[in-house]
């Protein structure tokens, strides 16, 4: 008797649970109301300002290894949720991208974010709140 076929199906019942809670941590960690959709607006400098944010050497290294994952992440072309899907398969990727900016926001403060932001003021404001920097 054959042992393969057990560990195939294992291995793909694994997979699909570990699938299924990654979509349930992006689902936690989501911004609520009206910023998922300025978060998806913003998506373009958010991805300009990663990789300014990637190459600065004075933020500590676990910053810049959180933000280089996170832009290889970016590039696979295989996402959490396709993006053939219309708006969830980028909202997997914006979500990803304000949890990641969030850690960044509260190890590193939002100096590094502001020098490196290359949108309008307007913007970064709605980056602030989609971070969860208030007062800004």
């Amino acid at each position: 008797m054959s042992w393969w076929p057990d560990v195939l199906i294992g291995a793909l019942v694994a997979l699909a649970a570990a699938w299924l809670l990654l979509v349930l941590a992006l689902v936690v960690v989501r911004p609520r109301g009206g910023l998922l959709r300025e978060a998806l607006r913003l998506l373009p400098d958010l991805l300009r300002l990663l990789g300014r944010l990637a190459k600065d050497r004075s933020l500590p290294r676990g910053v810049r290894i959180r933000l280089a994952l996170l832009l290889a992440y970016l590039a696979m072309p295989i996402d959490l949720v396709p993006d053939v899907i219309p708006v969830l398969g980028y909202a997997d990727d914006a979500i990803l991208v304000v949890a990641v900016l969030r850690s960044v926001a509260r190890r590193a403060g939002v100096a590094p974010l502001r020098a490196h932001w290359p949108g309008t003021d307007d913007g970064f404001a709605a980056l602030c709140r989609l971070v969860g920097l208030r007062g800004l």
